[in-house]
This record gives structure tokens, sequence and C-alpha cells, in this order.
């Protein structure tokens, strides 16, 4: 190999490198809070580091604990939403589709405010 084309992979693999790491980076977003929504409407907005149970209405109650929320009790036939993984500081959702609950994890406010995070606004 002659000594541009050298350069040249090295060049590739350096912004490789660095896409990557980037990546990695922008990946790694703590998810301090979680929200939860009824009928898309939003109920409330709770820390992962204060252990309690929340009553969703008369249909659901979720319970934070150690920094993880998941779904105890619900009023829908499969129960599928109490065997979701629990959402954590990782992220994550559960939804509860017969009676319309969806808890999520919620980026912290200077994540999810700041000037660089894209903004998805479409629905396909």
């Amino acid at each position: 190999m002659k000594k541009k084309e050298l350069i040249f992979i090295a060049g590739i693999l350096i912004l490789a490198g660095v896409l990557w790491l980037g990546f990695q980076i922008a990946g790694k977003r703590s998810h301090n809070t979680i929200r939860i929504t009824v009928d898309g409407k939003e109920f409330g907005t709770y820390s992962l580091s204060q252990d309690q149970i929340i009553h969703i209405g008369d249909t659901n109650v979720c319970e934070i604990k150690d920094g993880k929320v998941t779904m105890i009790e619900a009023t829908c036939p499969d129960h599928y939403c109490m065997k979701q993984k629990a959402v954590d500081e990782h992220g994550g959702s559960i939804i509860c589709l017969p009676n319309k609950v969806v808890i999520e994890g919620e980026n912290t406010a200077e994540d999810s405010d700041s000037e660089s995070s894209p903004k998805i606004d479409a629905v396909t």
C-alpha cells in the first residue's frame, strides 16, 4: 500500500471511532423520573429516588422501589402490564392498553430541554 492509502484508511478509522464514541455517550442519558399518562393526559411525574406506591385511578397500582417502577395491580383481563420489565434509570416503559395507562422513564431536565437533543415531530 502507498502512504496516501494508509493515511486515508487511518483517517476513516479515526472518524468511525469518534462517531461511535459520540453515540455511546449520547445513549447514556439518565432517567431520574417517570411520567404516568392515562388516556393521553398526564397523571403525574414521580422521582425514582423515593420509594412509594401510586394508585392510578381505580384501575392500576404501581410501585417505585429501589429506583425501579413496576405495575403491581391492574384491573385489565390479561395483566400483561404486570409482566413487563421494570422501568429504571436506563429508561423503558410499561403500557396497559385496556386501561390506557403508560409509564415511561423521562430524561432529566437538562437532557430533555437542551437545544442539541433532537425532537421527533411525526407520526407514521
